[in-house]
Parts: C-alpha cells; structure tokens; sequence
C-alpha cells in the first residue's frame, strides 16, 4: 500500500511537469502541484511505528520490564543439539568443510619511516590475504589441543592468551575448549600491574602470546607465580627470555599435537569457557567468568537480528578478541559458513599510520561485507573523510555538502530529501569513493562498547550507505543486551532486548530515574537471562553486589547505567550513576553525556570532562585534533614550534573553547553543563599509555591521577 501510494505521488508529478509543459497557465498543474505535498505528508504521517519490544512480567526487584517482541522466552541456541561453543564449531567445520574460513594478509617488506621532526614510524607493505579452509582450521584445532597434552598442561588448570588479534589467537581459543580448558583472556595493551594480577590471581599455567607480548613479560617473569609453559605465536622467539621459561612455538606445539593425537574432552554448557578480564576503567581488571552457555545465547541472540547473515558474508576481524564483542562475532561468523579475515587498527584502511603510502590496507584488499566497531574507531573515520573532503575544497566539497544535505533530509524523514534515482546518482557521483575506504561492499555494521553519537551514526548511514545495529552490552552480559535492527534509522537509541535478553528498568530515586517517569519509564538498566555470566573469579563480594538471582531462577546483572524506554520497546541509554556529579549550586552534571555530546567538535580527539562539588563550574581536558588545529593555525598565521606550543597559546585555547561552546549549544546542553576552562593536551591517549582501554574507553581515574596539577590550575585560575 505505501509503495503504491508512493508510486502514485510521482506520477502525480510527473502529469504535474507535462501539464505546464504544455499550458504554462494550466490550473491542472497549480491543482497537482498542491495534491503532491498533502498526499505525501498524508503519507508521512500514516506510517505507523513499528513494535519492537513488549512489556513482559518477570521476578526479581519491581521494575519496567522488555523483551524482544518475537520471542516469548530468552533464547538459548539457535541450532539443535548444540549448547556449547566447541559443538557449535565443530559442526560449522564439517558443514563447510571446503570453504575459506581464516585469512591472513602477508607481510612483504617493513620499512621505518623518520619524518622531519626526528620521529619515527613503522610502515609495512601486506600482500593478498593466505586463506585455510574450514577443513585445515579444524584440523589445525585438533592438532594444538592434542600437543597442548603432549607439552604437559593438565586438566583443571587455566591457559592464558594474551596477544593482538590474529588466526592464531583464534585456533588456540577453539583449541583450549576442544580440551574443556579455560582460557584467560587479557588485552595485549595491557600495563604491567594489571597483568601480573591477572595471571596470578587465576593460577595459569600455559600462557599463549606473540613475540611483541613476550618482551613484555620480561620485566616481571619474577612476579609469575604459576606459569610453566609458554606459546609463542610467532616462529622468532625474543632471545631476552632464554632460561626464563621453556618457551616452545605455536607451529611445534602443532607438530607436537599431529604426531601424537589425543581424543577430545569436550564442555557441556555450564562450563567456564573463558575468564575475560575488563579493560579496567577504574582500579585493577576484574575477571568475569563466562560460560560456553552464555556466549552461545548471545551468538544465537545476534544471528536473529542481522537479516541474511550467512556462508556469503565476510567479515573484517582486528578488533581485540579479549573483547566480548569481537569474540562472539567471531563466533556467530563462523557459525553461519562466513569468512574471517585478519587484520588490526593500524592497517585498516590505505591511509593507516602503519600502512606504506601507496599500498593497500586491510578493508581494500578483503572488501568485506560485516565489521563490528567500537565509537571511537568510526569517530577517526568520520574524521579522516571530512579532513579529506575539506582539503579538496572547491566544487569538491560543495557537491559532498549538498549530496549529504539531501541524503540526511531524505533519512531524517523529508520526502524532498534524495530517494530514487538521485541518490543512486549521488551514490554514484560521490559516495562510491567514500565507501572505497571500507573495500566498497559493507553492508552491515555492528557498533558496541560506548555510546555512539548520533552524528557519526548519520555519516555512517550516508556516507557508506550501510546500517549500523548499535547494541548494548558488557562483559558480564557476554555483549548480549540490546541491538537495533537493520529497519530502524533513529539515532542516540540501542535498539530493543536481544532475544536471550529480559531488559528491566528498576527506580534511581537519588537521581530523580523512576519508572512512573513521563513520557517514558526510566531507572537503573538490569540485563536478565541465560547470557549474564556466573560473576567476578575470586570475588565473591563484587558478584553479590552486581548479581541477582530472582525466585523464577533467572539471573540478572546491574549495569550502573541509566536508560529510558520508549514507546516501541527500544532503549536509549541517557546517564550512568558512576558519572553523576553534583555541582556547589546543586546542579546534577552527567560527565559521560556531555563527552558524547562534546565529542563531535571537529578540534578535539578526545576529551574528559571534570566536574568538583566544591566548585559551580566545569572543567575539560581535550586532546586536540592536531591536522585540525594545525590547519587553523595556517590560516591564522599564527607561527608555532611544535604541537605542543600550539596547544598553549591563548588564541589557540579561546578557538577551541568557543567551539566547544557552539558544540554544546548544539546538543542544547545546560550553561553549567559547559566546561567554562579547559586545557589542550598535544598528546593523545592511548592504551599503552594507560589512559585509554583497549575499547578506547577513557580510564577517568587514571587521567585525573595523570593530569591533577593541570586540574588545579583550570579551578584556581
């Protein structure tokens, strides 16, 4: 009905055209000219919204409770007979046994590239990606669980892997659960404090890593406690930990395993299958032990929601599979035939920091068609596009603006925005470049991890022409939470409860979130079902403040986060506990909603906000844009040694604040919300530096430890 109204309303328009044509004074063409605009806004405005979740009476605390409209109960498996993660890949192996399933780019040349300032930077020239089949992968699986046997790791104890993501991250993963062994994940940007703890606290015995993560554990071989065998990735063992360990590599181990098979001892779904330390925004990690059982309900929850998922479909793996996210995507890839192909932050595009000028990143060459993605990664996109665009200038730049000016008012609900033929024609005049970036083929892309600001959500959508299911989740939830679904073009929400999800509102009184709430119930989120893990490894206190388990037997996380439901059943996450400060005058100043928001101005690269009590203000610290501020600079004829004097010079720190300030008022944020100092940081944050997680995340603890005097300075002043 609405395609034939649709189709009605052009050929509305075109007798419209012809009748002028013809009788420039036709009343024909005044009556069809004014018919065209009511049909549409009739049309516009009879769409009806669509369901999405449900309310659904559950246990446990009073609350406002969702589920997924399709789904009555939380999904547990989606193929039968299979309730753990091994199953799950053995049978995708036999299914598709002939077909591609890892890939891995090869390494031609590296070459260090000095730039005029004394810096230095590694630049590598990759090849086409070496495929194995899922056939050699399951074999490859076999032989490593069996010489893992052979090396003399025995049953109960734990195996860590701590290394960038890479095939053999992966066949040592499946290899473990092939053994119902437990694997402790750990970011490999991980500090030395952090990681100590986490090999320590769990007992492991077996430590799987590349040569790069290797040299870091020389510092504090002496404070390792339980590890007796070590598995390096690579064939070239670092000569700095000879007589340290016994450390064997990964291809022996294989060789090992081949010659000596040894039969199966698969998990049952209750099973740890894998303990996952966090990134440890605040303090030192926390391992969260998860189960083969909840991550199969979060595999099962996603491949319900990502139309057409299947053997087709390819799929761009760098992000860290430490991380919850990348882990289960990897698995639900698999799971459907799919292909994974291998690549890392630094080579992503052709225009990577660790690409070679003039050759091909990872996404070039691969082309896939699924990526998942945190917000600060799909930020440097967004970024490096419109950098890109802006120095081009001239008609360049005047045809991106108007070709995205009609696309975002054809998505925003415009009928006179681009549909039909003009935006295949601006597609084809300007976007087709843009999507180059990404190998041209992306059709769907998952974000997770952070909160995504709706503006990078529209470039996105516009400019790669693909939808981004935005979704909600933690560590302790296996990622599992909310997803939007490919249909919903709204931005700043997370989507409606998975399928393996109950999704419950419970009363914030202190912060003023209640579920009696207008026009939408709001509270504390808790996440219920079979994919909250079992709690924190060897913190029985933590796990019973966080966890509950309600009389009907479901178990439910409390995430901290606040969020609010809106009429469909979809959830928009809008504060944090955590991140609530109260100002001197009493106003209440949520720092991770206003860093959202902030974000999106084209100087900074990253941000902190800090608010005190004790003070009626605000302050910020941002990292600056250095193309950016730089190229304003130029155009300033303002004259500078390096960044870093930049960055101190009064004008420079008055043109960033005013932008910030235009930001805000954007994002109609309250005056008190607007950092009234801020200080520019000519450095930016990264994992190794600590102040950053692997996610990106900032670690708000740390860089207020890092920056406290400049924080002193910014109230005193």
């Amino acid at each position: 009905m609405f395609l034939f109204a649709w189709q009605f309303a052009i050929c509305l328009n075109l007798q419209f055209c012809q009748a002028k044509a013809q009788n420039p004074i036709s009343m024909n063409g005044y009556i069809v000219g004014a018919i065209v605009p009511i049909v549409l806004v009739l049309l516009r405005n009879s769409r009806r919204v669509k369901k999405r979740g449900v309310l659904v009476d559950v246990g446990g605390e009073p609350g406002y409770a969702i589920r997924n409209i399709r789904f009555p109960f939380p999904l547990e498996t989606a193929w039968e007979g299979v309730s753990t993660l091994a199953e799950l890949f053995e049978q995708s192996c036999k299914q598709n046994s002939n077909k591609s399933l890892l890939g891995t780019r090869k390494l031609i040349s590296s070459e260090v590239e000095v730039t005029e300032d004394g810096r230095s930077f590694e630049k590598l020239h990759y090849g086409e990606y070496v495929w194995l089949t899922y056939a050699e992968t399951f074999a490859a699986v076999c032989y490593f669980a069996s010489g893992l046997v052979q090396l003399g790791h025995k049953k109960g104890e734990r195996v860590a892997i701590f290394a960038d993501t890479r095939e053999e991250w992966f066949i040592a993963l499946q290899a473990c659960f092939r053994r119902n062994v437990t694997v402790v994940t750990i970011y490999a940007s991980l500090g030395e404090e952090a990681l100590c703890h986490s090999l320590n606290e769990t007992e492991v015995t077996t430590l799987i890593c590349g040569a790069k993560e290797l040299k870091k554990l020389v510092n504090i071989s002496g404070q390792l406690d339980k590890i007796k065998h070590v598995i390096c990735m690579d064939d070239e063992i670092p000569t700095a930990v000879s007589g340290r360990w016994a450390v064997t590599s990964f291809a022996d181990v294989q060789r090992t395993g081949y010659e000596n098979p040894v039969d199966a001892d698969l998990p049952i779904a209750a099973d740890v299958a894998v303990i996952m330390y966090t990134s440890g925004s605040t303090g030192l990690p926390k391992g969260v032990m998860l189960t083969h059982g909840n991550i199969l309900a979060t595999v099962a929850a996603v491949k319900t929601i990502i139309p057409g998922i299947g053997s087709k479909d390819v799929y761009l793996a760098y992000l860290p599979l430490a991380h919850i996210l990348e882990l289960a995507a990897e698995h639900l890839i698999v799971a459907v035939g799919g292909i994974l192909g291998y690549g890392s932050p630094l080579t992503l595009t052709d225009t990577s920091s660790k690409i070679k000028p003039g050759t091909k990143g990872d996404a070039s060459v691969l082309a896939p068609t699924l990526m998942a993605a945190v917000p600060a990664i799909l930020d440097r996109v967004q970024d490096g596009v419109r950098k890109k665009v802006d120095a081009k200038g001239g008609l360049s730049k005047k045809l991106f603006d108007l070709a995205y000016s009609r696309r975002l008012s054809a998505i925003n609900g415009s009928w006179f925005g681009a549909w039909g033929l003009e935006k295949y024609l601006w597609d084809l005049l300007v976007f087709k470049k843009v999507r180059a970036i990404l190998g041209g083929r992306l059709r769907f892309l998952l974000s997770g991890g952070a909160p995504l600001s709706p503006d990078t959500q529209r470039f996105i959508n516009i400019c790669f022409g693909t939808p981004i299911g935005q979704g909600y989740g933690l560590t302790e939830t296996c990622a599992g939470g909310t997803f939007s679904e490919v249909d919903d073009t709204s931005v700043g929400r997370v989507g409606a409860p998975l399928p393996c999800s109950f999704i419950k509102l419970v009363d914030w009184p202190e912060g003023g979130y209640l579920t009696s709430n207008s026009p939408m119930p709001c509270g504390e989120i808790l996440v219920g079902g079979p994919n909250v893990t079992l709690g924190y490894f060897n913190n029985e206190e933590k796990t019973k403040e966080s966890y509950r388990v309600d009389e009907r037997g479901v178990r439910w996380f409390c995430t901290g986060d606040i969020g609010q439901f809106h009429s469909d059943g979809c959830l928009e996450i809008i504060d944090r506990k955590k991140d609530i400060v109260k100002l001197q005058h009493g106003e209440y100043v949520s720092l991770g909603k206003v860093e959202t928001a902030l974000s999106i101005c084209p100087y900074v690269d990253n941000i902190m906000l800090h608010a005190d009590p004790f003070h009626i203000f605000c302050v910020a610290l941002v990292v600056a844009s250095q193309q950016m501020v730089e190229d304003w600079a130029s155009k300033q004829g303002i004259t500078f040694t390096d960044f870093a004097d930049l960055c101190e010079k009064e004008e420079t720190i008055k043109e960033v604040h005013s932008s910030l300030a235009q930001t805000a008022k954007k994002s109609r944020l309250e005056k008190f919300e607007i950092p009234a100092k801020i200080k520019l940081i000519s450095s930016p944050w990264t994992p190794e530096s600590g102040l950053v997680t692997a996610a990106l995340k900032i670690k708000r603890e740390a860089i207020r430890r890092a920056f406290s005097e400049d924080l002193a300075k910014l109230y005193a002043s």
